[in-house]
């Protein structure tokens, strides 16, 4: 994909073509898209060009611009001012602000916002053609990574057994599917410069969004950020306004869940990416993560605490 490809998705914004001293500016941080920021006429934007091969990865982009759409509305994320068809392009508000560093939006003030963003959006986001089962998705990108020939770790039988330790422990409580996010790492969260003290945080990429388990996101932005047991409960309570040992629990359970799906995501990009980066030491690493956190001694408890009968 080259500068070609944003040239021909700006003659298709009716509000783009034809503008004159147009300015494209390729913007870093995107790994599986393109993302180019686009002067015209005293307003920016950024345009999202969806990369090559992304539908392997279960990638939807009726479903993400549905969901970005439907985020912007909320102030969730940057609002969605067109879409491109039939390449799938998002045209959204470029957000002039800055980025949160890990150790700054683990802070108590941050946690909070960070909860009631994501809140906002459980609660009240559209019902999404897509779906997001953690456990559907590692057999999906399974599937897809042996088909290419991928490297599996050498205790894969075992991983999938934890796997499936988990699946049956939250079937004795089936989920709510919810609208989620279901992508919560550092980069894409931004703090959008605004009148006043405190800046407005502001979630991008929504390429993974569907309907899913709220506890899904909340155990990924957790292993995202890797945070502590006095963070963890924070983090809870700013959802909750209470923190019950079936809540942590079932945290603690999709924390790996997503570490499991992260190394995944990785694993399937060494068979189909064609971009310089090392997906398998990538993958490596959350294994490993994966592996810490279902030996931890508070597993089996973990997995009794999320059957819980809850209150009321």
């Amino acid at each position: 994909m080259s500068t070609l490809a944003i040239d021909k998705a700006i003659d298709k914004v009716p509000f783009l073509a034809g503008s004159k001293n147009i300015k494209k500016i390729p913007l870093s941080g995107g790994i599986t898209n393109l993302n180019f920021k686009v002067e015209a006429d005293g307003r920016s934007y950024v345009i999202r060009l969806a990369g090559e091969g992304t539908d392997q990865l279960g990638i939807k982009r009726d479903v993400e611009y549905a969901a970005n759409y439907a985020a912007g509305q909320m102030g969730i994320a940057p609002e969605v001012v067109y879409f491109i068809e039939p390449e799938n392009y998002i045209v959204t508000r470029f957000v002039t602000g800055k980025p949160i560093p890990p150790d700054v939006i683990k802070q108590p003030d941050y946690l909070a916002r960070v909860a009631k963003k994501l809140r906002l959006f459980h609660m009240r986001g559209p019902k999404l053609k897509g779906e997001f089962n953690v456990f559907r998705r590692v057999e999906m990108l399974t599937k897809v990574s042996k088909r290419n020939n991928a490297k599996f770790p050498h205790d894969w039988d075992w991983i999938m057994q934890k796997m499936k330790e988990v699946e049956k422990a939250l079937a004795k409580d089936p989920y709510t599917p919810t609208p989620t996010h279901n992508d919560l790492l550092n980069l894409n969260w931004l703090e959008e410069e605004v009148a006043g003290d405190i800046g407005e945080i502001r979630l991008l990429d929504w390429e993974y969004a569907g309907m899913g388990d709220i506890f899904f996101d909340l155990g990924n932005f957790s292993h995202h950020h890797r945070l502590n047991e006095d963070q963890v409960d924070n983090f809870l309570y700013e959802y909750f306004g209470e923190v019950t040992d079936k809540q942590y629990a079932r945290l603690r359970l999709m924390w790996p869940m997503s570490e499991l799906h992260e190394s995944m995501w990785g694993t399937t990009q060494t068979g189909i990416s064609k971009l310089e980066e090392d997906f398998q030491g990538y993958a490596d690493l959350w294994f490993a993560r994966f592996r810490t956190h279902v030996t931890d001694y508070r597993w089996d408890q973990w997995l009794k605490d999320v059957g819980k009968k809850s209150k009321g």
